[in-house]
């Protein structure tokens, strides 16, 4: 058994919170200049090119990528060899939340109560936390910071099995291009599929956490992904929704077995700034 000290998980959270606000991962800066150099619309250009120049303002002066620095969304994987010393690791991941919003200065924007008492909490929690167990001694902590404009434009549908594929399909290319510029596309667009009702929203979630454009391994829902990826940047809402090539960055679908009676589909949206950091302890 290995023992991490709740200390350690609440300072490696800070970091990531930071990290997170700060630094567009590596992938998404590679495909928004990619994107740029494809885009044919001269606007639609000039706002890719305008997404690095933010970019590389806030890594070097350490501003966050935007000004809604978003709900603080984890998927956590601890390992069947590891206990926590000091306090429980949901308690360490909220407090680690809660330094890292305030040494950064970082927008606090969770509320209390969703209807009776909207009060903002004053430090950005509580975060949502995804646990899964994997074997090891290994504790990987992923963060998503997920910001309203995005987030507000998810959608889930019960579809019937006989919708099939070109349902599914015309499910997410309606979502994406109906929401036009309201979630800062390009956007990078979660699927889940499958599952019950709230697994496919989870789902959907899990899938932005994957590298910019890392294809599912099944082949058909490979090429899933490509085909919606091709239906979305041929719809013409494009950068900030004021039209051009590039509607979406990519198109990650997760699956999962499901209810015969059932087709369950999920599309959860991140804006062009797909923010994400891990770490692993």
């Amino acid at each position: 058994m290995r023992i991490i000290s709740f200390h350690t998980i609440v300072e490696k959270v800070s970091e990531l919170c930071l990290r997170a606000a700060f630094h567009l991962p590596q992938d998404v800066l590679d495909r928004i200049k990619e994107s740029a150099e494809r885009e044919r619309s001269p606007l639609g250009r000039s706002l890719l090119e305008e997404y690095l120049q933010n970019a590389e303002i806030a890594a070097s002066e350490r501003f966050p990528v935007c000004q809604d620095t978003g709900l603080a969304v984890y998927l956590v994987e601890m390992g069947t060899q590891v206990g926590i010393e000091g306090g429980t690791l949901e308690e360490a991941i909220n407090e680690g939340t809660r330094q890292g919003y305030q040494a950064g200065y970082l927008r606090k924007s969770i509320v209390r109560d969703p209807i009776f008492d909207r009060a903002n909490t004053g430090d950005n929690t509580p975060a949502v936390i995804h646990l899964s167990q994997a074997p090891g001694d290994r504790l990987k902590i992923s963060l998503a910071p997920k910001g309203a404009g995005s987030e507000n434009m998810s959608k889930i549908a019960m579809l019937k099995p006989s919708d099939g594929k070109e349902g599914l399909i015309e499910f997410v290319v309606n979502t994406v291009t109906q929401a036009g510029g309201n979630p800062c596309p390009p956007t990078v667009v979660g699927v889940g599929v499958g599952g019950s009702f709230e697994w496919a929203a989870f789902l959907a979630k899990k899938a932005l956490f994957r590298g910019m454009g890392e294809a599912n391994p099944d082949e058909n829902y490979a090429s899933l992904e490509r085909d919606i990826l091709g239906r979305l940047n041929a719809s013409g809402v494009g950068p900030q929704g004021l039209g051009g090539s590039t509607t979406a960055f990519a198109v990650h679908v997760e699956a999962y077995p499901c209810h015969m009676a059932s087709l369950p589909v999920a599309v959860n949206l991140n804006c062009h700034a797909a923010r994400h950091a891990e770490v692993e302890i």
